[in-house]
C-alpha cells in the first residue's frame, strides 16, 4: 500500500458534518493513512514547516480534504500550503521533494452541485474555481490525480434530522468515491 497523507483543511472540524464524516470514513477506508488535522494542530496558524514537509516527503498520495469557503481553500489550508511548499523544497532549481507524488483534491460545498454551472447561480463549473491546484501540481512536479466533489452539504442544516441524515449519506458516498480513486492509483 502506498503512503497516504490526508490533509484536513477545515478551519473548525467540530463545526462540520460532511467533512467530519468524510474523515471518519477515511479512518476506516485507509487505516494506515496519516491524517493531518490542521485545525487541531495549528489553531494559531503557526505551521510547523519541517514537520509538515516531512509528512509530504513520506507520502506517495496526498489528499486535500476541505470545504469550499468563498470559492476557495479555507484559510488554514491556504496557510499550510504557503508555509510548507517553499522554494527549494517543493519547487525551484533544487526543489524536487514532491516530484511524482499524486495529489487528490477532495472537497465539499454547502450549496447544491446544480448551482455550480455556467447558467446557474454561481456562473461557473466547480472545476473552474481550482486552477491553482493544477498549477501547484505543475510547479511542484506532482501529478494531479483528480478531484472528488460533493455539494449540498451545508452545516446550517445540521439541526434538521432528515437533512443531517442525507448529509451523512452523501459524505460516506464521497469518501467511497475517494477510495475508488485512490485504489485506481495503487
Amino acid at each position: 500500500m502506498k503512503n497516504i497523507l490526508i490533509v484536513s483543511g477545515h478551519t473548525d472540524l467540530n463545526d462540520s458534518v460532511a467533512n467530519k464524516t468524510i474523515l471518519e470514513e477515511y479512518k476506516k477506508l485507509f487505516p494506515a493513512a496519516e491524517i493531518d488535522y490542521l485545525d487541531k494542530l495549528y489553531p494559531d496558524y503557526q505551521i510547523d514547516i519541517l514537520a509538515e514537509q516531512q509528512k509530504l516527503v513520506n507520502a506517495n498520495i496526498i489528499i486535500l480534504q476541505f470545504p469550499v469557503f468563498w470559492y476557495h481553500f479555507p484559510s488554514i489550508l491556504e496557510r499550510w500550503m504557503e508555509q510548507s511548499f517553499q522554494h527549494g523544497f517543493s519547487h525551484g532549481s533544487t526543489g524536487d521533494r514532491l516530484t511524482g507524488k499524486k495529489l487528490i483534491a477532495s472537497f465539499t460545498t454547502g450549496a447544491p452541485e446544480e448551482l455550480y454551472h455556467k447558467n446557474a447561480l454561481m456562473g461557473y463549473e466547480i472545476e473552474e474555481f481550482f486552477p491553482a491546484i493544477k498549477a501547484t501540481c505543475a510547479l511542484t512536479k506532482m501529478e494531479f490525480a483528480g478531484f472528488v466533489y460533493t455539494g449540498g452539504v451545508s452545516y446550517q442544516n445540521r439541526n434538521e434530522a432528515n437533512a443531517l441524515s442525507v448529509m451523512k449519506e452523501k459524505a460516506i458516498a464521497h469518501a467511497n468515491k475517494v477510495a475508488e480513486l485512490v485504489n485506481s492509483l495503487i
